[in-house]
């Protein structure tokens, strides 16, 4: 019973201080590390789920993402239109996420039959193609220049988009994201995914529909990645290729793999460890050598622990309880 009641209290002290963390950092710390950090976190989970259950990297996360940022933008008030509302923001925040589920379950339906490197290529062959798309398109999606000055919901007077709301608001759903793939994981569903993507051949003779629990699994990662693209919106007021091109669907896998792609704490953990060195190279290094850096620290984590952050997280527990165990009185040497 100890080792629950001592995990149930850590997660108590993790929120605490969690919740406690805006009143006494600064703004900046508040809103561009760990709100965007969380931001970005919520794109990757939607990366980690794919892989670490079901086996399949996409690098059309991003895309989705850009898919539900751009259907936003595109129904909200902006710069462009002189801030007119094509429908309630309500409503155009859920038509943003349905749209980004969809995509991400057509990409699914495209790629499941494919895996490996096959599947890696297809889903970034996609993702070009809605970046051509969005660039070379002037008349919906604004060409290179895409959306400026986005407004964001308004709630009971306060905008969204205050430093202490957004906080919470990007907190509170990629906690909920996070709380919601870990049970997931552990559903017959959950359970069913793992089982292909260990040995889809015995699944599939025990009469599971390995295509379809693939599709599902793109489905669920699409509405991650739609939510994460729609705070991704909103921390920048705008959205334009650039933000959902090549550079940012490989940033987004080198997040998972930092983090580790084992587990759906590491997307978060390589999120903050990206925007921290996104934010503060700059002070050792110059702006251009930003993805030397971010490079550097990529081959470092995964020489060092293939399991990313997580792995050395995991690897120092381990030292720690065999040392521990040393120690204890009546322990045979």
């Amino acid at each position: 019973m100890y080792p629950r009641w001592g995990s149930f209290v850590k997660w108590i002290l993790a929120a605490a201080l969690l919740i406690a963390y805006p009143h006494f950092a600064p703004p900046f710390w508040v809103v561009n590390i760990v709100a965007y950090g969380v931001v970005l976190g919520i794109i990757t989970l939607s990366l980690t789920f794919l892989a670490a259950y079901g086996g399949m990297v996409s690098l059309a996360q991003m895309s989705v993402a850009g898919v539900a940022g751009y259907t936003l933008a595109i129904l909200s008030p902006h710069a462009a239109n002189m801030g007119a509302m094509i429908l309630p923001w309500p409503l155009t925040i859920a038509l943003a996420i349905a749209l980004g589920t969809l995509t991400g379950t057509v990409i699914g339906l495209i790629s499941v039959r494919t895996q490996g490197i096959s599947l890696l290529m297809i889903t970034l062959a996609i993702g070009m193609v809605f970046f051509y798309l969005t660039q070379q398109n002037t008349t919906l999606f604004h060409g290179f220049d895409g959306f400026r000055g986005i407004a964001v919901p308004v709630v009971l007077g306060v905008s969204l988009r205050d430093p202490l709301v957004f906080y919470y608001l990007c907190l509170g759903l990629g906690g909920a994201l996070y709380t919601a793939v870990t049970y997931l994981v552990r559903t017959p569903f959950g359970t069913a995914l793992q089982g292909i993507r260990d040995n889809p051949r015995r699944l599939a003779a025990l009469g599971y529909w390995v295509e379809l629990h693939k599709v599902a699994a793109f489905g669920v990662a699409g509405f991650i990645a739609a939510v994460g693209g729609v705070l991704s919106l909103w921390y920048h007021a705008g959205i334009s290729p650039g933000s959902i091109g090549m550079t940012a669907m490989v940033n987004i896998l080198i997040i998972a793999v930092i983090g580790g792609l084992g587990h759906p704490r590491g997307a978060i953990l390589g999120a903050l460890l990206f925007v921290i060195i996104q934010n503060f190279a700059v002070d050792l290094f110059s702006r251009d050598r930003f993805n030397t850096v971010i490079g550097l620290t990529f081959l470092l984590i995964v020489l060092c622990s293939p399991d990313g952050l997580i792995g050395i997280w995991a690897r120092l527990r381990r030292k720690r309880f065999g040392a521990m165990v040393k120690a204890s009185p009546g322990t045979k040497g």
